[in-house]
């Protein structure tokens, strides 16, 4: 594994999907916002989901927010390039968005639950898998525990699930560590892009 300061040089040749995946609590929101910031040009993929939007979400910037039957028809119709339920929502990626980016000559970024980043293995196995990890378990416990906005039992959950995301980690080609939002972005930036220089 890589911690994301050298890409080979196939990765300029041709863009190519990047899906970042991580446990919840680990920062991939903060990460992707310095990502795009810095550099506004890379494809960021819009997800589907049938959850409701948070306050601030907006639709078609955060997720394109849908009710089940649409979202039924879209996986029915192969829309999706995965799809995936989690948390008792579902979640997808428009396949369309991402092959229109790639083919004109722009990487693309998605950010997914590791249930999806298994598909898009499947449907695309040239995609580039990275993900965003804790500096530690003891780490990303106090993130999850110190919001103070969820039922124990909720966290409890995530919790459960964020150790079995985090033991998936062989299955992927790189791993960001998030120790600090700004150097998690550029070696992040690194992989999607290729080498940057340091601003």
């Amino acid at each position: 594994m890589s911690d994301g300061t050298g890409v080979g040089s196939g990765a300029r040749a041709r863009p190519r999907l990047t899906v970042l995946s991580g446990p919840s609590g680990v920062g991939k929101s903060s990460v992707l916002a310095e990502l795009r910031r810095m550099r506004p040009e890379i494809h960021f993929s819009v997800s589907v989901t049938t959850r409701k939007p948070r306050p601030g979400e907006i639709d078609g910037v955060h997720y394109h927010f849908v009710g089940l039957p649409e979202f039924d028809k879209m996986v029915a119709n192969g829309e999706f390039l995965e799809h995936a339920e989690f948390a008792g929502n579902s979640y997808g990626t428009p396949r369309a968005p991402v092959e229109q980016a790639l083919a004109s000559g722009k990487p693309s970024l998605l950010e997914i639950e590791l249930q999806g980043a298994r598909q898009v293995r499947v449907a695309m196995p040239e995609a580039q898998l990275v993900m965003l990890a804790p500096p530690s378990w003891e780490d990303l416990v106090r993130r999850l525990t110190g919001r103070g906005t969820e039922d124990p039992a909720v966290v409890a959950r995530r919790l459960e699930i964020a150790r079995e995301e985090l033991a998936a980690e062989p299955e992927f080609d790189e791993v960001v560590v998030n120790d600090d939002v700004k150097s998690a972005a550029r070696s992040l930036l690194n992989l999607v892009v290729g080498p940057v220089p340091d601003a």
